[in-house]
């Protein structure tokens, strides 16, 4: 072989430009690298971008890199995962189902595989507390905490509700009719469903720390279960779902709870497909520091 070839290809270097950028970038962590998988941790770090590095294998293996999300994590414990959990017909009523979709790529077949998996979160209703006899009185009765029917059964209470509520209670107003109307159209208690989730991001409230405690998490699963036992198909909000999520997790870790795996892998698939974009640094360039320096 010619010495100067020979040569050349020895100098081959990769430019430092790359090379400090790889450097910089920190690496991308995998959902199932550890044993224990915790959905929470997914939630709470920072969405990694694909890397130089992650580009060029991917490009190495013969398929492109068009945007989209590539699972490599863990293909066969992905695969693996039951459609639906084993849970008894009877118990279903009590579990709000979101579906996931998993992705992965078929080296043989040059292509993706969408499937579908659905995650089951247990209802976790507030515990009883003695400061809160409304609530207490009417989980015991398993009825939905209607303000308007709470302001004519307790009028001593009529003053701090009409103040804490002053802005929303239109939208009280608009759940007590609806809730009428859903015994003779059952398909409006999806419509109650939804003002439920409009109305648990102006909580917490003077009156919801005072007088009524979290009877909106009772209201909403008072709801999904009542969806549930109707069969009517529904859908709640991502921030919903994930508000789901953390309170089965917290009950699991208080309770201490067995550990599981196929819930921790799909609520992480969850987080990351409802929240993307989370943890995404901002930096100097994003602002318009000069718009007015002219």
């Amino acid at each position: 072989m010619d010495e100067s070839f020979e040569k050349d290809v020895v100098d081959i270097k990769i430019p430092e430009s790359l090379e400090e950028s790889q450097e910089k970038t920190p690496k991308k962590k995998k959902v199932f690298e550890d044993e224990i998988i915790k959905s929470e941790d997914v939630l709470y770090s920072r969405k990694q971008l694909a890397t130089k590095g992650d580009i060029k294998r991917i490009q190495k293996a013969g398929f492109k890199y068009e945007g989209k999300k590539v699972v490599t994590d863990d293909v066969k414990k992905l695969k693996s995962l039951a459609v639906e959990p084993d849970l008894p017909i009877e118990e279903k009523y009590n579990y709000y189902v979101e579906p996931v979709w998993i992705e992965y790529y078929v080296p043989k077949e040059s292509r993706f595989i969408t499937e579908i998996r659905y995650l089951y979160i247990p209802l976790i209703d507030p515990p009883f507390d003695d400061r809160y006899p409304i609530l207490n009185e009417l989980m015991k009765k398993n009825r939905f905490c209607d303000l308007v029917n709470v302001l004519n059964d307790y009028p001593e209470h009529t003053t701090t509700i009409l103040e804490s509520y002053k802005d929303t209670f239109h939208f009280h107003e608009k759940v007590a009719q609806t809730l009428r109307e859903a015994r003779h159209n059952p398909e409006s208690y999806k419509v109650v469903l939804y003002l439920c989730e409009t109305i648990m991001k102006f909580e917490p409230t003077l009156a919801y720390l005072e007088v009524l405690g979290d009877y909106i998490s009772w209201n909403i699963n008072w709801l999904i279960r009542k969806l549930n036992e109707l069969n009517i198909p529904f859908s709640c909000e991502d921030d919903t779902v994930a508000y789901l999520i953390k309170r089965r997790n917290i009950y699991w870790e208080e309770n201490q709870l067995p550990y599981d795996e196929r819930f921790e892998i799909l609520a992480a698939l969850f987080y990351d497909q409802a929240y993307p974009n989370r943890g995404l640094a901002i930096e100097d360039q994003d602002y318009f520091y000069d718009i007015f320096n002219k």
